[in-house]
């Protein structure tokens, strides 16, 4: 009843809000829960939709995956954005398809082969390796990206 008393552009803004902040809900934070594996199908799905829930929220979702480690590396948000745009890794953005192999694993590392057909149809392989963060705070024993290699080329799906 109350919102017919409202001159529409305040119903627009609360909607507006309303779906800013469910979007922004929708990227997952780490958890105990998440096996290593799950943590680079997170990444790849948020990177392969990067624009889906707002924009660069799939970069986002990557970078809540990253090891602490990783992130003293790329530097703030804003540093690994421009990283993953550049040339190095930008077919990671809005890729077509991958696949996920397990190389080996312990019970503190996962190694795994990734490969990404991106948007021109050109096969890219990654080393990927998440390790599981052992420092006190809420990210204790949550499985977190440490490093992902150069891309190597694999050539066209053609």
């Amino acid at each position: 009843m109350m919102l017919k008393r409202l001159p529409l552009i305040f119903k627009v803004l609360i909607l507006l809000f309303i779906t800013i902040s469910v979007s922004k809900a929708e990227i997952l934070k780490p958890s105990r829960d998440i096996n290593p594996k799950e943590v680079v199908k997170i990444q790849l799905i948020g990177l392969q939709k990067n624009d889906l829930n707002f924009k660069d929220s799939g970069i986002e979702q990557t970078w809540n995956f990253a090891h602490p480690n990783n992130k003293k590396v790329t530097g703030p948000l804003g540093n690994f954005k421009r990283m993953l745009k550049g040339n190095s890794y930008e077919m990671m953005i809005n890729h077509l398809s991958h696949t996920i192999t397990q190389l080996g694993s312990s019970d503190k590392w996962a190694q795994f082969e990734v490969v990404i057909l991106d948007k021109n149809k050109i096969y890219h392989k990654f080393n990927w390796q998440v390790e599981k963060y052992t420092e006190e705070g809420e990210l204790k024993d949550c499985w977190l990206t440490s490093m992902v290699s150069n891309p190597i080329p694999l050539g066209s799906s053609i």
